[in-house]
């Protein structure tokens, strides 16, 4: 089974506020071993664009520390599932975390 996993990052790590990351890991995932990981830089903060623009990459999963409510049911409504409440690692720590179902998420950091 192939998944593409996006993670909003800053400075390398898990950015707590999805909508305003520096950039994207996106990493691939087919029998639980990464295949790929690449960085992308996203597009200008707009609301609602994110969902659509990491879908048309084949995103499946997204990992978050804080995403707003909108955001989710966008997401949602896009086929990709939601983790929120994760811990600030680095891309490879979370995906691999995700692979051996050791994901530790919590409370969403986003209140809005």
């Amino acid at each position: 089974m192939k998944s593409i996993i996006a993670i909003p990052l800053e400075n390398g790590r898990l950015c707590s506020h999805f909508g305003h990351c520096q950039q994207f890991a996106i990493v691939d995932v087919e029998n639980n071993i990464i295949t790929e990981e690449k960085l992308v830089t996203p597009p200008p903060h707009e609301p609602g664009l994110l969902p659509r623009w990491l879908a048309e990459r084949g995103v499946t999963e997204v990992i978050a520390g804080g995403m707003g409510q909108r955001a989710i049911d966008l997401f949602t409504g896009q086929n990709i599932k939601v983790n929120v409440g994760a811990e600030p690692k680095s891309p490879k720590e979370l995906v691999t975390d995700w692979i051996g179902k050791s994901l530790v998420t919590g409370n969403n950091a986003c209140d809005h």
